[in-house]
């Protein structure tokens, strides 16, 4: 017998081959075979998503320590959870911007007030260049959101390194996991407002800034054995730190947005 995908020479008990790992057929297709396909590529997946998702909650020790010592095929990677919350992220800003636009308009304003409080009401080429700037942010969130993962890090290893259970790397599967865990949560209620008629982006933000940072402190609470709210002091911490790297690099790419702006003719002096 031979290995229809990689045409290795197989034993003819063999269920799999042993140079690539398919799944040896030996019947025609029927609709039951379909069915059970379906079943092994799909619903076992969306079953093992769903207890990711549940056990985050439950348990998150047991998911991301779990992912840490070598435990694979229980839950969800953690690249493969981050690149499904981002998928999710993208499907919100969709969602908001096509079915409910009152809302995501009030997420827009929301964005600019601070700059609109100091900026002058006249239009020039910076108001200009910070709506432009404004839209590329809205449009580019997954990508900045992953940029800014390293240094939110870089926050929860320094704050944890008096007790050094975690390398940085091992905190970068931490911080990925558990800002995944928070894209579904905002989703949840972002939608939910849009949904009820409640287009208010600041009230929605105010539910969702504190559960992100509880829950952040929930999982390391359950990955080091410590009090509740010895947790929620080093994660505001750690949150701090990551605001000031935050603010750093945001003034960078702001100044190369707007050298960009120019260079290339779209903002004019």
């Amino acid at each position: 017998m031979v290995c229809k995908n990689c045409h290795s020479e197989l034993d003819d008990d063999q269920n799999f081959c042993f140079n690539c790992g398919a799944k040896v057929i030996r019947n025609r297709l029927t609709p039951k075979i379909i069915a059970k396909q379906v079943n092994e590529e799909f619903i076992s997946v969306d079953n093992r998503l769903l207890q990711t998702i549940i056990d985050l909650i439950r348990r998150p020790d047991a998911v991301i320590n779990g992912y840490i010592n070598g435990l694979r095929k229980r839950y969800v990677g953690v690249i493969s959870y981050y690149a499904i919350s981002l998928t999710v992220l993208g499907f919100q800003v969709f969602l908001l911007k096509t079915f409910f636009p009152d809302f995501f308009e009030s997420q827009s304003n929301a964005m600019m007030t601070g700059f609109n409080a100091t900026a002058p009401q006249t239009k020039n080429a910076f108001t200009d260049g910070m709506q432009i700037a404004q839209t590329w942010l809205m449009d580019y969130q997954g990508v900045l959101f992953t940029m800014l993962m390293p240094f939110l890090a870089v926050g929860t290893w320094l704050l944890y390194l008096d007790i050094r259970k975690h390398n940085y790397t091992e905190h970068l599967v931490i911080n990925l996991y558990t800002n995944s865990q928070t894209i579904f949560f905002s989703f949840i209620i972002y939608i939910s407002f849009a949904m009820f008629g409640i287009s208010d982006y600041v009230t929605a933000s105010l539910i969702t800034s504190p559960i992100t940072i509880i829950y952040g402190a929930y999982v390391f609470k359950r990955l080091y054995g410590m009090s509740f709210m010895l947790s929620i002091f080093r994660y505001l911490a750690a949150f701090f730190i990551y605001l000031i790297i935050f603010g750093i690099i945001m003034l960078i790419v702001m100044a190369g947005f707007f050298i960009y702006l120019y260079s290339t003719g779209k903002l004019q002096p």
